[in-house]
């Protein structure tokens, strides 16, 4: 199975995104995803440190910059 049907499959449930760079994770709520796997999360918040940082409600993250979606259990 290609990673892009595997990831539209958790469209509507809640993901954890690791970010290049300054190991941002972000968490979310997946609400749309496209060919080039960029995201659209809704009501996500930053994680640092196994904390919750700051609400950043509805973002869109870009395919290239992602490392890692790990889905999230409720």
């Amino acid at each position: 199975m290609f990673p892009n049907k595997k990831v539209q499959k958790a469209i509507g449930s809640k993901v954890q995104v690791e970010m290049k760079g300054d190991h941002h994770i972000l968490e979310g709520t997946l609400q749309s995803v496209d060919d080039y796997l960029n995201l659209h999360l809704v009501d996500a918040v930053e994680i640092v440190d196994g904390e919750k940082l700051r609400s950043l409600g509805s973002v869109v993250l870009r395919g290239n910059n992602i490392i890692l979606i790990v889905p999230v259990e409720d």
